[in-house]
């Protein structure tokens, strides 16, 4: 397979696109994030956006 052939995603939290990586041969279907950092930052965000909307009353 050539390299513009690969399978790419967009990051979930970044928004910008990455390609299939032969580590994640299989769990592509899984993959959400283009990097450690970005997975980092969508555990951040998450208790964030749940207490501001459970403080809004």
């Amino acid at each position: 397979m050539n390299k513009g052939e690969l399978p790419s995603k967009n990051c979930v939290v970044c928004g910008l696109p990455f390609t299939w990586r032969k580590r994640w041969a299989r769990c592509w279907d899984e993959v959400r994030y283009c990097s450690e950092r970005c997975r980092r930052a969508a555990k951040r965000r998450e208790p964030q956006a749940s207490e501001a909307s459970s403080g809004a009353r």
